[in-house]
């Protein structure tokens, strides 16, 4: 986190800093990152992440406030679609409702810091490989949609 960055400027505004922050964060350790990644259980994940050497997987849950913590449980579906998995909150909430078992970044928008490292739960192969070709086709589209709108969307002119 940056000292003295100013204050959030709105309340809707929180979640989409904590979002900047984390992924400067995850890039600045290695990690590459896109955003509201679909998993096969039609659930979406904040943050999906792959560690550029290792390939580990890491999905980030972005809590902006307790309230939005204790009003979804949907975190626990993610954890057999990861290695790690990480809450993500401002510096102005109080982490003690988080599962200790869980990692935990605190962030804001200028950037962020590990306040306790995630459990690792290493995915079988197959699995890996699924999450991976996600990722990868996920982020190709994602690039050819702004390369290439047209063509992306399946109208050519």
């Amino acid at each position: 986190m940056t000292p003295g960055a100013p204050p959030y400027p709105e309340r809707e505004d929180t979640a989409a800093g904590i979002l900047r922050g984390t992924r400067r964060l995850l890039r600045a350790c290695g990690h590459v990152s896109i955003v509201e990644a679909p998993l096969r259980t039609g659930r979406r994940v904040d943050i999906l992440a792959v560690d550029e050497k290792s390939g580990e997987i890491l999905i980030v849950e972005i809590k902006s406030c307790r309230a939005d913590y204790l009003s979804d449980d949907k975190w626990r579906e993610y954890l057999p679609w990861c290695d790690r998995f990480l809450f993500a909150i401002p510096p102005e909430m109080d982490p003690s409702p988080l599962p200790p078992d869980e990692g935990l970044i605190v962030a804001d928008p200028w950037g962020g810091e590990f306040v306790r490292e995630a459990r690792r739960r290493p995915l079988a192969p197959a699995r890996r490989r699924a999450m991976l070709l996600l990722f990868a086709r996920l982020a190709a589209a994602r690039l050819h949609a702004v390369q290439d709108p047209q063509a992306a969307s399946g109208i050519m002119l």
